[in-house]
């Protein structure tokens, strides 16, 4: 069990910090990285990346991991740490983002968050939950169903129905987490998303920054990236990956950008329906992140088109107040 209590990484600063921590939060493609960057170029930050891939070195194109010229710009957090044997989890992510954090503030600079995995966001700025041992028995009759007989998608439609808010927390491709949120409803009664309530926040404010984009522009950004993806060599990634003899079914490499290239690579479908895949498969993604962030109203919201150039969105983001609509 990863330890609850915020506040051991803050001791030693004087007061809270000067201004909420910024987050940069949406869903996929809507441009986080980018403006990022030019919020971090216009006032000086270190930037804690909230993305639960990039963290792994290999995964560089399937993940849209910032450049190697963006990361030496600015301090960069959590990515090209780990490699992919190495275990990581949102609650890992949770005590050691508090920890960097509180080092960043006592070197009188400001931690920028930016990412869009839901869960390392959740555990970070609301606390991590007290989610109850499971069952073995439970979870090797849902992994049986996972790998054999049903798959990801009806282990996803499941969990739907007896814990809506659960799996829009959660990728519909993730099988762990699937296998894990079930075993705790089967296991304790209870939805496993409602073991994330009235949990112990982090010891000091945040200003959460949601942006958005109409779902035709943001469709087609999602697409357009895709293809780059594509023509930047992610099928090269994924052989590489393959070829290093990886299991391609372990927790880092079960993810969108992924799992579409191996099964194309394997002869399971041909590369017309790898792409079609991709894409449909990282618009479903972006719609659960939605889904996710309208879940939080404290949240503001950034609607990207009505701005003219990245300069007007810092500026909007650093002197005024977004619109909170959703």
């Amino acid at each position: 069990m990863v330890p609850r209590d915020w506040s051991y990484p803050f001791e030693g600063l004087s007061d809270k910090p000067p201004a909420p921590l910024l987050v940069l939060a949406g869903p996929t493609g809507v441009g986080k990285t980018a403006l990022g960057l030019a919020i971090g170029q216009r006032i000086g930050v270190e930037i804690i990346s909230a993305d639960s891939r990039q963290i792994f070195r290999g995964l560089d194109i399937g993940t849209a991991k910032p450049s190697v010229e963006e990361q030496e710009s600015l301090p960069h957090h959590f990515i090209d740490e780990l490699e992919l044997t190495d275990s990581w989890s949102a609650g890992k992510f949770a005590v050691e983002a508090n920890r960097r954090i509180a080092e960043i503030l006592t070197r009188g600079t400001q931690p920028l968050v930016v990412g869009g995995s839901t869960l390392y966001l959740e555990a970070l700025l609301h606390g991590l939950a007290q989610i109850p041992d499971g069952d073995c028995q439970i979870r090797a009759e849902l992994n049986e169903r996972a790998s054999t007989t049903e798959g990801a998608a009806a282990l996803y439609d499941e969990l739907q129905r007896v814990d809506y808010i659960g799996a829009a927390l959660l990728d519909a491709t993730k099988t762990q987490r699937l296998v894990r949120a079930l075993e705790v409803y089967y296991t304790s009664g209870e939805p496993w998303s409602s073991f994330f309530e009235n949990v112990k926040p982090p010891p000091y404010q945040y200003r959460v920054v949601v942006l958005t984009r109409p779902r035709e522009e943001l469709h087609a950004r999602i697409e357009s990236r895709v293809d780059d993806m594509l023509q930047s060599g992610l099928l090269e990634e994924a052989r590489k990956l393959i070829d290093a003899g990886n299991q391609l079914d372990s927790n880092p490499l079960r993810t969108i950008g992924y799992q579409e290239p191996f099964a194309h690579l394997s002869g399971e479908i041909d590369f017309d329906e790898m792409v079609r895949l991709l894409k449909r498969n990282t618009r479903r993604y972006a719609k659960r992140q939605l889904t996710w962030f309208r879940r939080r109203p404290e949240y503001e919201w950034l609607d990207l088109s009505e701005f003219d150039s990245v300069p007007d969105v810092v500026e909007a983001i650093l002197e005024s107040t977004p619109n909170r609509t959703n």
